[in-house]
């Protein structure tokens, strides 16, 4: 990816920006996450006791299938057991018992089960990603030969409008880094940590969960390169800016520093650190980022996740192609970055109106 360096937006100058400050999605309404956030304390392998939550054999094959031979994360399984756990009890309450048959499910049952979660409250997103689950089951029982036919293909995904992410113009992230770098300049661990975290989401576009499972052999300083795990266990390499650099030599010094003050009780694997020594959660993350970013727009719904989309949208506007965008970001499909393209364009749209005298 040598031609993608050029175009990081690693550069933060206070010059005023064309871009409208709106990031208010298109859709009042796009549902829910696709795949539920993970619980900080939560175990990796709270999907593998299947027996004891008396899921049925043929689920607990179907889950060990995932885990041991497709090899997913762990937070992915664990989005698997709960839809299917939510399946289970949809099927007993409509058969009146405790151990339903899944064989015998059809194109009616699985339509009711959409239904029901409409009426539960789900949104269109959380409905879907709970469809693809049973196709992956049925699809899987189907290998086995144990049903002739899905019948979970036979019933549509639910259609939603696709939304605009929300993302900080380039005055904001410059407000941003500058209330952490005066934090940072005492000196104190959290703080430089802060600042070290907050360079790096903006600089690589990583995920929250693919920046919490840094480990310290991932990261190459010299070359400037971070080795990244993403979705499906997947590795990718990404360039890291200058400014991170600096700002994660900073905090490796006081990394060290800790290290040599709680001994073994460090975490020598985990680059990212908390006070304790242990390697720092999803959760204390997330809280972290997000003091910082309500201090730049605490009515915008800005998330970690928002420094992604930040990052996406800045290099489309400094002229990225979107195949370097979409290897950046880890995205197994470039239909899923082109939301990034909608929105340099709605962007574009309104700059035209405001600066064209016959828009």
């Amino acid at each position: 990816m040598p031609r993608t360096r050029s175009v990081i937006p690693d550069k933060r100058a206070p010059a005023p920006s064309v871009i409208p400050d709106k990031r208010a999605p298109a859709s009042a309404d796009p549902g829910p996450s696709v795949v539920p956030p993970a619980v900080p304390d939560e175990s990796p392998d709270a999907a593998a006791p299947a027996e004891a939550r008396g899921r049925p054999p043929l689920v607990v094959d179907f889950l060990t299938h995932l885990e041991k031979e497709r090899d997913l994360a762990p937070n992915t399984l664990l989005a698997y057991a709960r839809d299917l756990d939510v399946f289970l009890e949809y099927l007993s309450a409509q058969g009146k018992s405790d151990t339903p048959d899944i064989l015998a499910v059809d194109r009616l049952l699985m339509r009711g089960f959409l239904g029901f979660l409409t009426r539960r409250g789900l949104g269109k997103r959380s409905i879907s990603r709970a469809l693809s689950t049973l196709r992956t089951l049925y699809r899987f029982l189907q290998r086995e030969e144990l049903i002739d036919a899905n019948p979970a293909r036979a019933v549509a995904a639910p259609k939603f409008e696709k939304y605009l992410p929300s993302w900080l113009d380039r005055g904001q992230v410059q407000r941003l880094f500058e209330a952490a770098t005066t934090r940072a300049m005492d000196g104190a661990f959290a703080d430089v940590r802060n600042l070290a975290i907050l360079e790096l989401f903006y600089s690589t576009g990583i995920r929250l969960s693919e920046l919490q499972g840094i480990n310290r052999r991932d990261l190459d300083l010299v070359s400037q390169q971070l080795k990244v795990r993403g979705k499906g266990r997947k590795e990718r390499i990404v360039p890291v800016g200058s400014h991170a650099v600096t700002a994660l030599r900073n905090y490796e010094s006081r990394r060290d520093d800790l290290s040599r003050q709680l001994g073994a009780k460090v975490d020598k694997a985990a680059w990212f650190l908390g006070r304790t020594g242990r390697r720092i959660s999803t959760r204390g993350i997330q809280v972290v980022v997000g003091k910082f970013l309500d201090q730049v727009d605490e009515d915008a719904g800005l998330s970690t996740h928002s420094l992604r989309h930040t990052f996406a949208t800045h290099l489309l506007d400094a002229g990225a192609d979107l195949r370097s965008v979409q290897e950046l970001l880890g995205h197994a499909s470039v239909s899923t970055t082109q939301i990034y393209t909608h929105t340099s364009v709605e962007r574009l749209k309104e700059a035209y109106r405001k600066a064209h005298p016959r828009a």
